[in-house]
């Protein structure tokens, strides 16, 4: 009788131990069935481009995804907005470039009509004699310099090469731009006057130097001034000639107040 109930308990035994295997059986074949409940990795499973899940994203960024979306978009994608961009500047730079031309051919053009513009033989002889005028002063206000000891005569031979070494500049300026060659050296009048102040000296030199370059010089370059302002047709010589006759007119005035243009006296000797 006890042998018949442990053979039952061993029984009961077995049937619980056959349920547990069959129940440990189905639940790993369920598990197979199904393996996205197993924890595996998503990056087994591919996607639609043949990439792992965990490349996935790279398919909204690579090339093919980029030509979609600008298909997507009518072509407006970065590519095209530097084409657009490129073409802009391209054509913002050839618009500077030719205004930049133009302003400059124009000035250009306006320089070449000033270099140009020949002056009659009339207006040219004007411009040659007031250079010559212009260096017959400056290097007898030198030569002044170096010989008298008198304080007015080196004062107004001071003034004559500065006031005659600027308009000489500007009769020079008008000559390069007109094409004119000027005169280089004092003609052969002033050349024997130079050489008769040279052998000079003291109050002979001071009365000789006020007398013809002071003021017999002065008063025949006025007297030439005014008639040119009348005759001259250029427009700038006019100029040049107008401003240039106040200045003559002063130092003619200055020379025949200056009492070594009048008499000869000792001071200064």
């Amino acid at each position: 009788m006890q042998n018949k109930k442990v053979l039952k308990g061993l029984l009961a035994v077995s049937t619980v131990a056959a349920m547990l295997s069959a129940v440990g059986v189905q639940a790993q074949t369920s598990l197979s069935s199904n393996p996205s409940q197993t924890g595996t990795s998503s990056a087994a499973k591919p996607n639609t481009s043949g990439k792992t899940t965990h490349e996935g994203t790279i398919d909204n960024t690579n090339s093919t995804g980029m030509e979609n979306r600008a298909k997507q978009t009518g072509g407006t994608g970065s590519s095209g907005m530097a084409g657009h961009n490129a073409s802009g500047m391209a054509d913002q730079s050839a618009k500077t470039g030719s205004a930049s031309m133009g302003a400059s051919g124009a000035g250009q053009a306006a320089a070449g009509a000033a270099t140009g513009a020949k002056l009659s033989a009339s207006d040219e002889k004007i411009l040659k004699d007031m250079a010559m005028a212009d260096m017959a002063e400056v290097e007898g206000g030198k030569l002044a310099q170096s010989k008298s000891q008198n304080a007015d005569v080196k004062a107004f031979a001071q003034q004559m090469i500065d006031d005659h070494t600027s308009n000489l500049n500007d009769v020079k300026a008008l000559a390069q731009a007109r094409g004119v060659t000027l005169p280089t050296e004092p003609d052969a009048k002033h050349k024997a006057m130079a050489a008769k102040l040279e052998k000079m000296s003291g109050d002979a030199f001071d009365k000789a130097y006020m007398k013809d370059s002071g003021v017999q010089d002065h008063k025949t370059v006025h007297a030439k001034l005014m008639a040119a302002a009348k005759k001259a047709k250029d427009p700038e010589l006019k100029a040049l000639v107008e401003k240039t006759k106040p200045v003559v007119a002063q130092h003619l005035k200055s020379a025949e107040q200056m009492p070594k243009a009048k008499a000869g006296t000792t001071s200064g000797k």
